[in-house]
């Protein structure tokens, strides 16, 4: 057998063993990952590619590793749901950066933090003086999450004495010009009125209409296939 069909084969199941393995492993925001699950990606990663690439390597025994790195990391991440002293231990606790207003220089000490850093942390959560902050918490996963002092904070409906009515999320009701009127029945407005509202915008029919959405004030946001676009 050629060299080259072999690694396109080895390539092969080597991907389907990781998208398997990462349906196993579950879903989890970039953003949400703590340092031990970057690190166990980057070794499971670099582990699949060992395997469709190093001919020498016997494909089950890289199988065998892949697999033995999954079951690791879904056993941690079982016993860090069950047990909160294993869930500090593996993943460890937030720490407090900023308390009362204060810079607690041993936290950034430890947790190898400039103050740049600290600061760069704060801007993202438009914090941009340190008298604003009365609490800035590093989590898990490396991002500052920041608390303002009262007087910093942004005035809500709810401080003034104002009812708001309830909300709801804005509906997709068309898609590539079908109906989804399962979705639109539930929100009590009749077809004839919907589409009186997207000829209004400039559709004859609903097969005119590429996305159209709805939301809790019964605003409709129609986006038609003839969109022309303008000269600048």
């Amino acid at each position: 057998m050629p060299e080259y069909v072999e690694v396109a084969g080895r390539a092969i199941l080597s991907f389907l063993v990781l998208f398997t393995l990462a349906r196993i492993l579950g879903k989890k925001q970039i953003s949400h990952l703590t340092f031990f699950d970057y690190v166990v990606g980057i070794v499971i990663g670099d582990m699949a590619s060992q395997i469709a690439i190093d001919t020498s390597m016997k494909f089950v025994n890289g199988l065998i590793g892949l697999v033995v790195y999954t079951l690791l990391s879904v056993i941690l991440a079982y016993g860090a749901i069950k047990s909160f002293k294993f869930r500090d231990l593996v993943e460890s606790s937030p720490s407090i950066l900023v308390k009362d207003g204060k810079i607690m220089e041993k936290s950034l000490f430890k947790h190898k933090m400039t103050y740049d850093d600290l600061m760069n942390g704060l801007r993202e959560k438009d914090a941009f003086m340190m008298d604003e902050v009365e609490m800035a918490i590093l989590e898990t996963n490396g991002q500052i999450s920041v608390m303002k002092k009262p007087e910093y904070q942004s005035l809500t409906p709810k401080d003034i004495g104002l009812k708001m009515k309830a909300d709801h999320a804005p509906s997709l009701i068309i898609i590539d010009g079908t109906l989804l009127e399962k979705r639109f029945g539930t929100l009590g407005y009749t077809k004839d009125w919907l589409l009186s509202e997207i000829k209004k915008k400039g559709a004859n029919d609903f097969e005119d209409v590429f996305l159209a959405q709805i939301d809790s004030n019964g605003s409709v946001y129609v986006d038609l296939y003839d969109d022309k676009e303008e000269k600048l």
